[in-house]
This record gives C-alpha cells, sequence and structure tokens, in this order.
C-alpha cells in the first residue's frame, strides 16, 4: 500500500472511535482516526441569483400546503410510486443497533482476493496506550508476513459495518467495505462487448508500452488540473471585481481573520487529492448483505 507524503509533526487529532480489536480470544485496546480529510479543502459553489446577487435559499415544502415546520417531518420508506410507509423517530430508534465497542477478525482473505469495488472509507487503526502497543504489533506482523487482510464487522453510530483490517506502514488501516447488495452487477454492461480476433502484434505492441510506463505507485505526481483552473479563474474574476455579496441587510456577522484568497485557494488544491472523501455507501434495493441478512435502503 503505498503511503502518501509525510507531513511535518503536528498534534494528533481526537479518535473517531475507541475498542478492541480482537483475535480469537486476544482483545487489543485501540483507537480509530479517519484516514482522509473532510470535503472542507474542497472548493465548493453556491447557486446565486444572478439579478439580485444574492444567495438562493431552500425551504421544505408540501405542494398545495407551502412550507412545513421540521417537527412535522417524518421518515418514508418507499414502497411503491407515491406509496411510502411511515416510520416515527421512536420506531427507528427501536431498530438501531447498540453501540458494540469490538472488532471481530472472523475471517482472513489474500489480499489480492478484495474486489476494489466493495472498498469505501480506510480509517487509521492504532494501539491504545503502551500496554497495547505489543499486541498490535503482532498483530500487524503476522497479517504482513502471511499477505492477508483481517475481516470482519463492527458498530458505528448505530450501523454495522463490514470492515478489512490491512497492514499499512508501521500500522494497520481498518477500511469499511460494502455490503454485497451495494454492489450493481457487471454482467448486463460486459455482455455486450462483442468476441472479437485480437491482433497478437497489437496486443504485445500494448504489453510493451504497459511495461514501459510501470512504475511504483506515488500519488504525489498527480494533480486535479480542473481544480487548479478553478482556482486561477476564481482569481481572475476576483481581480476584475466580478463579486457579489450575499449578506442579508441587518445580520450582524461577527469579525473575522483576513485572509489571502489565492493562497486558500491553493491550499485547496494541493490539498484536493490528498483528501478527497469517499461518496458515502448508497444502499440500492435487492440482494442479500454479507452478513446473510437482506439489507434495506434507508428513507
Amino acid at each position: 500500500m503505498a503511503a502518501p507524503q509525510k507531513s511535518s509533526q503536528s498534534p494528533r487529532p481526537r479518535s473517531y472511535w475507541k475498542g478492541f480489536l480482537r483475535l480469537s480470544l486476544v482483545s487489543i485496546s485501540v483507537e480509530l482516526y479517519a484516514a482522509t480529510t473532510s470535503n472542507d479543502h474542497h472548493i465548493a459553489f453556491h447557486q446565486i441569483h444572478k439579478p439580485s446577487g444574492k444567495r438562493v435559499r431552500y425551504e421544505k415544502v408540501v405542494p398545495g400546503l407551502g412550507p412545513i415546520k421540521p417537527e412535522d417531518i417524518v421518515r418514508g420508506f418507499e414502497i411503491g410510486d407515491d406509496t411510502y410507509v411511515v416510520l416515527e423517530p421512536d420506531e427507528l430508534e427501536e431498530v438501531k443497533l447498540a453501540s458494540k465497542r469490538t472488532i471481530d477478525l472472523v475471517q482472513f482473505a489474500d489480499a489480492t482476493d478484495l474486489d476494489p469495488r466493495y472498498f469505501d472509507r480506510p480509517y487509521y487503526l492504532v494501539p491504545e496506550g503502551n500496554v497495547s502497543t505489543e499486541g498490535f504489533l503482532v498483530v500487524r506482523a503476522a497479517l504482513e508476513s502471511a499477505g492477508k487482510v483481517g475481516l470482519g464487522q463492527m458498530t458505528m453510530r448505530g450501523r454495522e459495518y463490514l470492515v478489512a483490517v490491512v497492514p499499512c506502514g508501521r500500522g494497520l488501516v481498518l477500511e469499511t467495505l460494502r455490503y454485497a447488495d451495494e454492489i450493481r452487477a457487471a454482467e448486463p454492461l460486459f455482455e455486450e462487448l462483442p468476441e472479437l480476433r485480437l491482433d497478437k502484434e497489437m496486443v504485445a505492441l500494448a504489453s510493451e508500452l504497459i511495461e514501459r510506463k510501470s512504475k511504483p505507485f506515488d500519488v504525489s505526481v498527480f494533480t486535479d488540473h480542473y481544480a487548479e483552473a478553478l482556482a486561477e479563474l476564481v482569481e481572475r474574476k476576483r481581480k476584475g471585481k466580478a463579486i457579489v455579496t450575499t449578506e442579508e441587510p441587518g445580520r450582524v456577522r461577527e469579525p473575522g481573520k483576513v485572509i489571502d484568497l489565492m493562497d486558500a485557494l491553493k491550499k485547496s488544491v494541493g490539498q484536493d487529492l490528498r483528501g478527497r472523501p469517499r461518496p458515502a455507501p448508497r444502499r440500492v434495493r435487492g440482494g442479500a448483505g454479507q452478513s446473510g441478512q437482506k439489507r434495506t435502503r434507508r428513507a
């Protein structure tokens, strides 16, 4: 697993989760940290009403009734066209999983066996305190030596996640995985490809090109060209005074720090590739999850 560029020393961030990594009868106290940055570092767009220069706001409305109160909104699970089962907050609370503080490694597989489509979001897994360090390093070394990935399940935020634990540098990475019913079948698309007799010389030439361009993966050599071009466009328009203010009359804004826009944009671009978050899991209908239970789409 290729490692990103090293950064300067900084205080350890707040842990995302604390609990135990369990291998059979061995339990190791661990902490979980996000391995990616939030999308706060990305350049984001807002919708602006061009004639007035004001930002577009949205209201929750019901056709025929107009704006509604937030407390009158409940969840609904779609069972047909415009047909829903209404679920009350207390009913949803009853089926929420209790927080378990253990990651049970119940199966091991070769790292090459994991289909990349199942990978979702990475976290750093580190021992909590000196007492746990030796056991943690033993498990890490054993996984690395065997070339295996540890598979199990854990509960976070009332959800049960399928996870893979894999060596990374001197520690471990825990990767949340998508369940089977979250992956669309590829066959309906791929089976449309025709069966062709390929020219052996063309395949050999393509193979030679691949071989010449093969080298160890280094993410730092790749740049988000769109983000760079966008930053340049924004700066040009800023210098040309193509700026509107969305501040509403009478609104009191706290004094803030004076920042250099170009500097902020450059930082955004610099962190874009390293800090790009993966999209949240998207539930789809049908199929059985890895746990053997049918999973339903959230409302």
